[in-house]
């Protein structure tokens, strides 16, 4: 099977959890053998990003229109170990190139200062949300934990952004921190 085709959403898909159970078994394939975490970071936002826009549950905005639903899924990184979260891997539109890792400064840096997924139903209504994109209106992001010759540790933020207000839930949480998981078992993280 090509690589792309992994990112095909079967139309029997109806629910979140089936979506993300498909993502994680073609993720598992995708990852399969390969260990440069920096590809791995690669494969998994353009896997995300392409299922995102090829599913029912997400899809476009509107029929009238191209926008994807999921505009912009990728990674911030802070690999250094200090300073700030650097732009990695992602697909969508041009972004901020770095956010200051300090809680109060948006979303991934709160995500990556508490170590904790972070839902947000209006990023307007957030305090701090930093935008990069003006047609943003919800978010999640959550924190990439990898293993290091030191143990596991967080080394940045898988974040996405949504056109929709309330795009992402609890399903979405526990569908993306699986995603992280096998992210991390995949990679060699230096």
């Amino acid at each position: 099977m090509p690589h792309a085709d992994s990112s095909l959403v079967p139309e029997d898909i109806k629910t979140k959890p089936e979506f993300y159970a498909h993502i994680h078994e073609q993720l598992e394939a995708l990852l399969d053998g390969h260990r440069w975490w920096v590809s791995n970071l690669a494969q998994v936002s353009s896997l995300l990003y392409h299922s995102y826009a090829g599913s029912a549950l997400y899809g476009l905005l509107s029929e009238e229109t191209t926008t994807p639903v999921v505009n912009w899924c990728g990674f911030y990184l802070r690999p250094d170990g200090a300073g700030p979260l650097v732009l990695g891997p992602y697909h969508g539109r041009p972004a901020c190139v770095t956010i200051q890792a300090v809680k109060g400064k948006g979303v991934c840096a709160d995500a990556f200062v508490t170590d904790t997924g972070v839902v947000v139903t209006d990023v307007d209504a957030y305090p701090g949300h930093i935008a990069c994109d003006g047609d943003t209106k919800s978010e999640i992001v959550l924190p990439l934990r990898l293993n290091t010759p030191e143990g596991p540790k967080t080394v940045g933020v898988l974040d996405l952004d949504s056109t929709k207000f309330s795009s992402f839930d609890e399903h979405d949480l526990a569908g993306l921190e699986r995603v992280v998981e096998i992210l991390a078992a995949a990679s060699d993280y230096p």
